[in-house]
């Protein structure tokens, strides 16, 4: 096949293309959101003085964090059935993500929130803040920030691991280019396309991902805001914390 006659078979795959980037989108976004709220639930306990709280967070923690995420999926799209527990492939994608990722992503907000100094949980606790207050207001703030660049990388790899739901019947973004290839009988030309395309999606998600440690850093004083860094706000406007 020439050039000229693979540039019309990606013209007319678009369609299949976009539904496949679209399935991908929809497991990064909903693992990463489920994968976030596990690991703070994890991260708290795994850092709790209650012991059995700590060591059922670390059990879980290095269960998924030491299993391989493609047998995950197996386990929870092809073995569950079979004691009778049926998953829709979208929702056994999202379940097996969220995790696995929300296992490693547990160890960085434990990490996170051990960073935060002493000094700022005793001024909290001298102000009679009980734990949620001191939480909310002094510790994640702080703990926050120090996730993102962490959490950013997470994601990457989150985005990159939805290539395995092909393996569970869903028409991701793998198994669209992969139809592509078939067609088209150009491994490089396909997987060119694909690169290409998760390249994209990645870069877009780094973008979002540091803007939110932005403006983390700038609610805390230790950095300029979105508006400083597109020359949007005047000096003046800059936290004090934030100028040199």
């Amino acid at each position: 096949m020439d050039f000229g006659s693979k540039i019309d078979l990606l013209w007319n795959s678009l369609p299949q293309l976009f539904d496949g980037l679209l399935v991908t989108v929809e497991l990064t976004v909903g693992s990463a959101i489920f994968a976030f709220l596990l690991a703070v639930a994890l991260g708290l306990a795994a850092g709790a003085k209650n012991v059995a709280l700590r060591g059922s967070a670390r059990v879980f923690i290095e269960f998924f964090r030491g299993t391989s995420l493609l047998v995950q999926l197996f386990w929870l799209f092809y073995v569950l059935p079979l004691f009778g527990f049926r998953l829709e492939s979208i929702v056994c994608g999202i379940l097996a993500l969220s995790l696995n990722y929300g296992a490693y992503g547990a160890e960085v907000v434990r990490g996170a929130i051990a960073s935060v100094p002493t000094p700022q949980l005793e001024a909290a606790t001298a102000l009679n803040f009980g734990y949620w207050q001191r939480m909310r207001r002094v510790i994640f703030p702080q703990a926050w920030a120090e996730m993102i660049p962490p959490l950013t990388n997470l994601l990457i790899q989150l985005l990159k691991g939805t290539a395995l739901a092909s393996y569970i019947l869903l028409q991701d973004l793998t198994f669209q280019i992969e139809q592509l290839r078939r067609g088209s009988g150009d491994t490089i030309f396909a997987f060119g396309v694909g690169l290409v395309l998760y390249f994209v999606l990645g870069y877009v998600l780094t973008l979002l991902m540091n803007a939110l440690e932005v403006r983390a850093k700038s609610r805390l004083g230790s950095g300029p805001t979105l508006r400083e860094i597109f020359g949007l706000a005047p000096v003046f406007d800059q936290p004090v914390g934030a100028r040199s």
